[in-house]
């Protein structure tokens, strides 16, 4: 039996990229100036999202799940034409229900003359064992601000960027306030988009222009103490809240909600709380339940003078027609669930930073 690639040339995807392509760029890591890395760091030979020692110490899952890139970004200015990268990666599991280029994939944007747009995805090969090569081609030599969107759903070791020999490079311009904080379950981590820069978080930020740290945990969203408590030392400008989906049960999510809104406000008193909730239209009754909890923490905030919280209910943020368009599984987004989520937070950023 014939493979789809063999039939339509357009969809093969190679691991490496040929001799005579590489020479035409210098290869530098990411981890050298002039690059910036927002949103991971390294740690222990892998980029991380929180230092692993705490991320143990939360659960076993975290500590898993930590290694993956979800908010991971490099950025630089280059007027290269053409941009390629080298991954150094391990092999990851695959999901059913998300596609190779949002588990494993980076995507890469540019930014000129206040347009942001996307120019292309390094498109992992099925195949891939230790990592990949790909090129992605711009349609011209304009001095440009490079945002590369990391893997949502896999680890990264090492990334080299390809730049045309001759071709200019920059740093990028830093940005000018602490980042927004998100914390949450696999819809925050970004399941199930179809690529890293199709994730809500990366839809608001091209708009605002604001750093972010993607603190998503799929399953795994439990708001333990030692997750709150690292979450309320971290440095933000704004917090977002969203772990309905992993609580265990109602009652865990009665319990820890609103004690974990109060350990960001010891820290944090006035910076902007935005409580999320599940993205579905059609609840069942755990999730009425669920919901009705997450108004409760919000009213009470909002009761004892909380000025600077906010709510954004999942239930309304599709209809009866776009829930049936917006999400995978019934639980997760594709883009189009993803950009209507960004729709639904965008406004309510924009009314504080």
């Amino acid at each position: 039996m014939p493979r789809l690639e063999d039939l339509d040339k357009n969809l093969k995807v190679e691991n490496s990229l040929p001799d005579e392509l590489l020479e035409l760029f210098d290869f530098h890591s990411c981890e050298e100036k002039p690059f910036s890395i927002h949103g991971v760091f390294k740690e222990n030979g892998r980029f991380v999202r929180m230092p692993s020692e705490i991320a143990a110490n939360v659960s076993g899952g975290v500590s898993w799940l930590n290694t993956n890139t979800a908010g991971g970004r490099v950025r630089f200015v280059t007027n290269s034409a053409k941009i390629a990268i080298t991954v150094e990666k391990s092999r990851d599991g695959i999901m059913s229900h998300m596609p190779l280029t949002g588990q494993a994939g980076f995507d890469l944007y540019g930014e000129a003359e206040g347009i942001n747009r996307y120019y292309g995805t390094f498109i992992p090969p099925a195949d891939y064992q230790n990592g990949y090569q790909g090129v992605v081609w711009l349609p011209d030599n304009t001095l440009r601000t490079i945002t590369l969107n990391m893997p949502l759903y896999s680890g990264v070791n090492n990334l080299f960027i390809g730049i045309e020999k001759g071709a200019t490079l920059l740093p990028a311009s830093e940005f000018s306030a602490p980042p927004v904080v998100y914390y949450g379950s696999s819809i925050t981590q970004g399941g199930c988009a179809s690529r890293p820069g199709c994730a809500y978080q990366a839809i608001v930020h091209r708009r605002i222009n604001y750093d972010f740290i993607n603190l998503g945990f799929s399953g795994n969203a439990k708001a333990e103490d030692t997750m709150m408590e690292y979450l309320s030392r971290l440095e933000m400008s704004a917090f977002v809240y969203d772990y309905d989906h992993n609580a265990p049960t109602a009652e865990h999510l009665e319990a820890t909600h609103y004690k974990g809104y109060l350990k960001i406000r010891e820290r944090h008193s006035d910076i902007p709380v935005i409580m999320m909730t599940r993205p579905k239209y059609y609840l069942d009754s755990d999730e009425k339940l669920r919901l009705s909890i997450v108004e409760a923490s919000f009213e009470r905030a909002v009761a004892n003078g909380d000025k600077n919280v906010r709510l954004i209910r999942g239930n309304e943020i599709f209809d009866s027609v776009t829930d049936q368009m917006a999400l995978v599984d019934n639980s997760h987004p594709a883009d189009f669930g993803f950009f209507k989520m960004a729709e639904s937070l965008t406004p309510v950023l924009k009314e504080f930073i």
